[in-house]
């Protein structure tokens, strides 16, 4: 049986509602996918939620729908929140976050390091970068698209995270390869640097606020590899089934 396409809603998903889905939806529904009245589509707020809904209404900019069944998928117990130093390329920045999202991130924060290239933000494109990956991926969770920090100030908001690793290139430093020191089971704070790498000072500050130090391997990864390695393998050991 075909899948069923599944949409954004931010508002409340509740059982025999009706709600009107935004243009920009309505339109691809209608217009693109050919739906009509009748026809069943998935709904998803991002927030565990999942409305399976029929169609009652199409107009050519307009769709109306009946949620019949809502479903509820816990959030997941082993957050993974990853902290990167986005670089200049937006097209290289943007595959991250939809790559990131499909692997499960909880929380994405641009990090503002020493060396970190200057990137403008655009947080209203990067978000819907993030729903229309959490919606191909089918899942329940939007990652928090979380604002610039520097080092200190992440520290300071994930001290109570349980297992912190910092990625880096920097020689004389101790640093675990990647599959022995990331534990299952625990809420994880990743930090990737810029290209240019981490400052000695704030190696120095991550190790004294209890992060471990990572080595990805002897090849010099990009700075979006460094984040899909990490990703992928937090996604492995927490979620094989």
């Amino acid at each position: 049986m075909a899948s069923v396409a599944q949409f954004f809603f931010e508002g409340a998903l509740i059982k025999g509602s009706v709600v009107a889905l935004d243009e920009p939806t309505a339109k691809h529904i209608v217009q693109v996918l050919r739906k009509q009245k009748g026809d069943t589509i998935k709904l998803s707020n991002g927030k565990g939620y999942i409305a399976f809904s029929t169609i009652t209404a199409t107009a050519k900019k307009q769709c109306t729908v009946t949620i019949d069944e809502v479903a509820y998928r816990d959030e997941p117990a082993n957050k993974l929140h990853i902290a990167v130093a986005f670089t200049k390329n937006s097209s290289r920045n943007e595959w991250l976050l939809e790559k990131a999202t499909e692997l499960g991130a909880s929380s994405i924060i641009p990090l503002s390091a020493k060396r970190t290239e200057k990137e403008h933000i655009r947080y209203e494109r990067w978000n819907s970068i993030l729903v229309s990956a959490m919606l191909q991926s089918q899942g329940y969770y939007l990652p928090e698209l979380g604002k610039a920090v520097n080092v200190k100030e992440l520290l300071g908001k994930y001290a109570a995270v349980s297992q912190k690793l910092v990625a880096h290139c920097m020689e004389g430093k101790e640093r675990i390869a990647l599959h022995t020191a990331m534990k299952a089971g625990k809420e994880t704070l990743f930090l990737i640097g810029p290209e240019g790498d981490f400052t000695d000072e704030e190696i120095e500050l991550c190790e004294a606020n209890g992060c471990t130090g990572i080595s990805l391997g002897t090849q010099r990864l990009r700075t979006e590899t460094a984040a899909m390695a990490a990703c992928a393998y937090f996604n492995m050991i927490n979620n094989a089934e």
